[in-house]
């Protein structure tokens, strides 16, 4: 495969990657409005039977009864934001990167160990962010509130399933 080719399909590849993680953003800005909250910050509650109860946390500091299937999608949908943005970001950067080698070709930094050291730096952020998006996210089932516990109290929504 000759350097044209590759570039070209490389752009392609960047580009769907891009829409991909654009449409996942606009599905988690709609669904987030139309839940009016997410998981990750929201809470898993057993109550005094042993049976838990699932909630979003709501822009208001509220507390909004979900079932598991959407608090499940909610948490997912956010740790997955973090990939995406992640992915997005580098494909931007794989596309821009001619460019950027181009205009710092006399600086301190080359162009090159400049795209290098950017990459590294989002590629760890965005490790960071998703361990720790999932590890709270996790937390909530391994260690419901106990339905006696304070912040507990709920404002319940009727959502889908």
């Amino acid at each position: 495969m000759d350097n044209e080719a590759r570039s070209d399909r490389r752009t392609r590849i960047c580009i769907w990657v891009i829409l991909i993680g654009l449409l996942n953003f606009l599905a988690y800005a709609i669904l987030y409005l139309w839940f009016d909250g997410e998981a990750i910050n929201g809470s898993v509650v057993r109550a005094a039977d042993g049976s838990l109860s699932y909630f979003l946390r709501s822009p208001r500091d509220e507390a909004i009864t979900v079932s598991l299937a959407v608090y499940l999608y909610s948490g997912i949908h956010s740790i997955s934001i973090w990939v995406t943005v992640g992915a997005v970001m580098l494909a931007m950067l794989t596309l821009a990167k001619d460019r950027i080698v181009l205009s710092m070709h006399s600086a301190v930094v080359r162009g090159r160990t400049f795209i290098t050291v950017l990459a590294t730096i989002i590629t760890l952020i965005i490790i960071a962010m998703t361990i720790l998006f999932t590890l709270r996210f996790t937390s909530r089932f391994a260690h419901p509130r106990s339905a006696s516990q304070p912040g507990t109290q709920v404002t319940t929504t009727l959502l889908w399933p």
